[in-house]
């Protein structure tokens, strides 16, 4: 028995104030059997809906043969997820990248390429921008411009740089021949959803190789088609060095992918990088699942018409901006988000927040309905402060 004044479950983050019990499609329900609208898709994960029954039967069908096993052996399936990923990324790419690692979360995926930013360039600095968030591990944590986080951690953590989000001129005349490499998120979501340009990213792409610093695109949150494209290096036009991708990777399934150039992957060896669960066989079922109703139910154009349709459904009500790209989205509401966000769930409707008090953030499933989108919109304009 538990007798601890504390609960057997370490509290994180502030719940919601009901369980959820299961979910379908768009929709998540309590113990009661309310549903509620789902904006935030546990925040940026469930890509494809909750229990879709393409990856939920592939889930089923992997467990049913092969559970588990580690990167001892060789997996077609695993072979099959890393090739349909990498098919999938280079879409729209001008340079193709060569090579997946799997791991486990979107934190070890930052934390293994800013390793290998190391490990080929001899450098133990490194480049971010302020509003950044990367990960909790430590050199994630390094990248991450969160001071609250980073406090106390200070003597574990490499030095790092952090430059103005977007800011082109501040581009002009850095130096990164120190740095190893230069991370960022395209879109910053925890930030309050802070987009930059495609000059931007350009101009970085041409700093970074004139410094020697590799750039690392952090599309934990902005890949696998939230955007309309593949990732937000083809929205953007700009092919990074390593791109790391975890969140809706697997529809739920934890997983997290280093994607690297052909010159990255040739320089390493068997043994540099390595993880027991990384792309074991139950999330490369779901991976591979995932991509299939991504294709198939063209969840890619769906985005980018649901985001057409919400700004221009939104315009002139109390929110005064709906920033981001596809359905990675910020309501930018001036009188403070707070109240939206509660007037919102009493609508039975889940977003999120973000460090911007003014910034909802909606990160839905890609195959969000007409449904949902009309009760958040019929909601937004029934608010008053």
């Amino acid at each position: 028995m538990h007798t601890s004044p504390l609960p057997a479950l370490l509290s994180t983050y502030t719940p919601y104030p009901f369980p959820l019990l299961r979910g379908e499609g768009d929709r998540v329900f309590d113990d009661l059997g309310t549903a509620y609208w789902d904006f935030y898709g546990g925040h940026c994960v469930c890509a494809t809906g909750h229990a879709h029954p393409r990856v939920v039967q592939a889930i089923a069908r992997q467990a049913s043969e092969l559970l588990f096993y580690s990167t001892a052996a060789q997996l077609p399936v695993r072979d099959r997820a890393a090739e349909a990923l990498l098919a999938f990324a280079n879409g729209g790419l001008a340079k193709p990248l060569a090579s997946i690692f799997f791991c486990n979360s979107g934190t070890e995926a930052n934390e293994n390429a800013l390793k290998l930013a190391v490990k080929l360039t001899g450098r133990t600095r490194f480049t971010s921008f302020r509003g950044g968030w990367h990960g909790r591990s430590t050199l994630a944590l390094s990248v991450t411009d969160d001071p609250g986080l980073r406090l106390g951690f200070e003597p574990l953590l490499a030095p790092t740089e952090f430059l103005p989000f977007g800011d082109e001129a501040a581009l002009e005349g850095v130096d990164l021949s120190r740095s190893a490499a230069v991370i960022l998120e395209p879109i910053q979501s925890m930030a309050g959803i802070r987009s930059t340009s495609p000059s931007f990213l350009r101009r970085l792409r041409q700093a970074c190789d004139a410094g020697g610093a590799m750039l690392i695109f952090d599309e934990v949150q902005t890949g696998m088609g939230r955007l309309g494209t593949p990732f937000a290096a083809s929205f953007f036009g700009t092919t990074p060095d390593l791109i790391t991708s975890a969140k809706g990777l697997a529809s739920g399934v934890p997983m997290g992918a280093v994607l690297m150039s052909e010159a990255i992957a040739s320089a390493l060896k068997p043994g540099d990088l390595g993880s027991t669960f990384g792309g074991g066989p139950l999330a490369s079922a779901a991976l591979l699942a995932t991509l299939g109703v991504i294709h198939s139910e063209g969840l890619m154009p769906r985005a980018s018409a649901m985001a057409s349709r919400l700004r221009r459904e939104l315009a002139r009500s109390p929110v005064s901006k709906v920033e981001g790209e596809g359905l990675l989205l910020g309501l930018r509401v001036p009188s403070g988000a707070a109240g939206l966000r509660q007037h919102l769930l009493t609508h039975r409707i889940l977003v999120g927040g973000s460090g911007d008090p003014e910034v909802l953030r909606l990160m839905p499933p890609l195959n969000l309905s007409d449904a949902a989108l009309d009760a958040l919109v019929s909601a937004v304009w029934n608010y008053t402060v």
